[in-house]
């Protein structure tokens, strides 16, 4: 195993920090930081801000002498024409002397930047770090690897995890009416902002007329908006449709105003969502943050689409009556439940945001 100094270390903590910074605005490339160092001492850096704009290793490289550097850069480094020139060649020209990646690049057509590395003679190691650039871009890594988004599901409950008042129970039946608090709905909307798309259902869509847009934070690009609608039952003048088009999946042909309607039918005239997956993958969604009610959040478990759970919890309680998170029938035991491993705990004001994923989960 390669052994890394510890200021290979720092060097690396600092280009995922600089990777961090197009969190919101690289989609649907990955997420990437680059720092050039000369001895201990930081001669360039740079991060990919926006799909076209240069890569990390290139803006890191603008106007340094790097000849006889060492190259940090949290994913291997490019070797294929793209919209930009391949960065492994950037490197080799700027006869860097080592270069340090966090991880392999998973992307089939990336060329393997680090073995033209290496056939040039320019010293390359990978694996500093590894799991911490594997989180940033998981999204990424998901689309080229399965092919399909990496699925995170959002919800904001009670403590008896109740989502929304049940019908029949006022006027407000049905609205999740901001369980939870300002803290907590800021944070969720940095998750939005994250996102390459945001997904709801008709039922969502009917009860709470969501915008589904990110407004909490600033963020310099709007995801796509998704919604499940298996029989195109969106009101005309829902706000969703207001604004940026939006992309509807559906079980039969039709129209719906300012929407691309995808046509995805089961045997049982519902949306094919696994399918569904595979061809928001195909439009280079790389992380699908879904905001959606308890059936739709229940067939999205059921069919395995879920890989993550980002659960807001407040201390109130709604009672029996009122809406789960999620419409799943009750295992025949304890033993078939289906087990999460929590990935972080924080609080938020007077909530818990809980992180968790399936107990199978690849990550």
């Amino acid at each position: 195993m390669t052994a890394f100094s510890a200021f290979d270390h720092a060097m690396m903590r600092r280009a995922l920090a600089l990777a961090e910074r197009g969190l919101y605005s690289t989609t649907p490339n990955p997420r990437v930081g680059c720092v050039v160092t000369r001895g201990e001492r930081i001669v360039g850096q740079g991060w990919h801000e926006r799909a076209g704009g240069p890569h990390a290793e290139v803006a890191a490289l603008g106007g340094i002498d790097a000849q006889g550097a060492t190259v940090y850069v949290n994913l291997e480094p490019c070797n294929h024409h793209g919209r930009t020139p391949p960065c492994a060649q950037a490197l080799v020209q700027a006869k860097v002397a080592r270069v340090v990646a966090a991880m392999r690049d998973p992307n089939p057509q990336a060329g393997r930047g680090g073995d033209a590395l290496a056939a040039a003679g320019i010293k390359f190691q990978h694996g500093l770090l590894e799991d911490e650039a594997r989180e940033l871009n998981i999204g990424f890594v998901s689309r080229m690897t399965r092919r399909r988004p990496w699925v995170r599901m959002k919800i904001a409950a009670t403590l008896d995890g109740r989502t929304a008042l049940g019908e029949g129970s006022g006027a407000n039946a049905g609205r999740s009416q901001w369980i939870t608090g300002p803290e907590a709905r800021r944070d969720g909307h940095r998750w939005r902002a994250r996102a390459c798309a945001l997904l709801t259902g008709i039922g969502t869509v009917r009860a709470d007329d969501p915008q589904l847009t990110v407004r909490e934070v600033e963020t310099p690009r709007q995801p796509l908006r998704v919604i499940v609608d298996s029989r195109l039952e969106t009101p005309r003048n829902a706000r969703i449709l207001k604004g940026e088009r939006v992309l509807v999946f559906a079980a039969q042909a039709g129209e719906l105003p300012n929407a691309e309607v995808v046509t995805l039918p089961n045997a049982n005239g519902k949306v094919e969502l696994p399918e569904m997956l595979r061809a928001l993958a195909e439009r280079g969604i790389n992380e699908l943050h879904v905001e959606a009610g308890f059936r739709l959040n229940g067939s999205l478990v059921r069919e395995g689409c879920v890989d993550e759970f980002l659960i807001y919890l407040n201390a109130s309680f709604l009672g029996d009556t009122a809406q789960g998170m999620l419409e799943l029938a009750a295992p025949a035991s304890l033993d078939a439940r289906l087990r999460l491993r929590v990935v972080s705990l924080e609080r938020l004001g007077d909530d818990l945001r809980l992180l968790a994923r399936p107990a199978a989960s690849l990550a």
